[in-house]
């Protein structure tokens, strides 16, 4: 590819948006195809005599920007462009729990012929969705993400993963990171919901001597934020809130309110409830995190967000082509285990 467009020093558009912009209209005008390789740094300081930072800005920006890509060891290379009437869309969860198959579904549903949804799931291991993104970022009008991942994984190691995307294309759900650069997002915000519940259900705790909260057992970094949620709400009430990881190690007594938040935990906690005699709702109480439907027919209160809610709204925000940060609903349904 040879450059023939004149650099204009004194403009106020800076050197290295000027080549972006070119770069820009030659591929959005055809002339240069879907994964045609680009002049490489070297060879464009050369054409432009500039600085290497200035065209690695540049590059920078048509990256962030979706226009290009990079290759380990070959090069810059023109991002596919989606020929199809179709947007695609790649969704990666953290896992394929019945909440998150909620979410999914609804926002497949709501999007209906519009699009074509390619699933995958990164188990918490940033590495996995590294390796997911590295081989089909490109290809994607849009990558959905929940980025929840294990306790004592290091920021910055997600973090890089994720500016790797260009702004225009991520969308955050379940999850909200402030420190990244993206226009559409449909989160909770862990920590304060289960504060704000925790106070609406206080007049029937009151009736509880002992408050127990059982946290996962197999540990990552909302059920931390959700940790730090309850003692936060224990202090500003005055009230004791024991947390435990180990829901088998843990005696169940007569008078005791529980707060489960993995399903797994809420049956070794109904079946010892079970064995001792306690009556669920009169001599223990209990809340559940997160709705089901077993849970409602089991009348067992919850505190949880609107599953089906969150994926229908960022389904609208991709046809709406709206860049809106949209916190989803969170509240606490009284039944009778309170």
């Amino acid at each position: 590819m040879s450059i023939n467009t004149p650099l204009n020093p004194k403009s106020k558009t800076p050197i290295y948006l000027q080549i972006a912009e070119f770069f820009i209209s030659n591929i959005e005008r055809g002339i240069l195809t879907p994964n045609s390789i680009i002049p490489s740094v070297r060879d464009l300081k050369k054409s432009y005599s500039v600085s290497k930072d200035t065209i690695e800005k540049a590059y920078s920006e048509l990256k962030k920007k979706g226009y290009i890509y990079a290759a380990s060891g070959k090069g810059y290379f023109v991002s596919p462009i989606n020929t199809s009437d179709k947007l695609r869309i790649l969704c990666v969860l953290n896992n394929f729990s019945l909440f998150k198959q909620k979410i999914y579904y609804s926002f497949v549903k709501s999007l209906g012929d519009l699009a074509c949804v390619d699933f995958q799931v990164h188990n918490y291991n940033p590495n996995t969705l590294k390796a997911i993104l590295e081989s089909n970022i490109w290809q994607y009008n849009y990558i959905v993400i929940m980025p929840i991942f294990e306790s004592g994984t290091d920021p910055e190691l997600y973090l890089n993963i994720l500016k790797s995307i260009p702004e225009n294309k991520l969308i955050l759900l379940d999850k909200f990171i402030p420190n990244i650069n993206c226009n559409k997002a449909v989160y909770q915000d862990f920590h304060a919901d289960i504060i704000g519940a925790l106070t609406q259900a206080k007049p029937y705790l009151s009736k509880y001597k002992n408050k127990v909260a059982f946290l996962p057992r197999n540990k990552h970094e909302l059920s931390e934020i959700i940790g730090k949620g309850i003692e936060q709400y224990g202090k500003e009430n005055n009230q004791k809130i024991v947390l435990t990881y180990d829901i088998l190690k843990e005696s169940i007594t007569k008078n005791s309110f529980y707060l489960v938040l993995s399903d797994e935990d809420l049956v070794v906690l109904l079946l010892k409830a079970r064995e001792l005699n306690l009556k669920v709702g009169v001599d223990i109480g209990i809340i559940s995190y997160n709705e089901s439907e077993l849970k409602e027919l089991l009348d067992i209160t919850v505190v949880s967000t609107d599953f089906q809610l969150m994926g229908e709204t960022a389904a609208e925000l991709i046809k709406e082509n709206r860049n809106e940060i949209i916190k989803n609903s969170f509240k606490i349904i009284k039944r009778g285990s309170l």
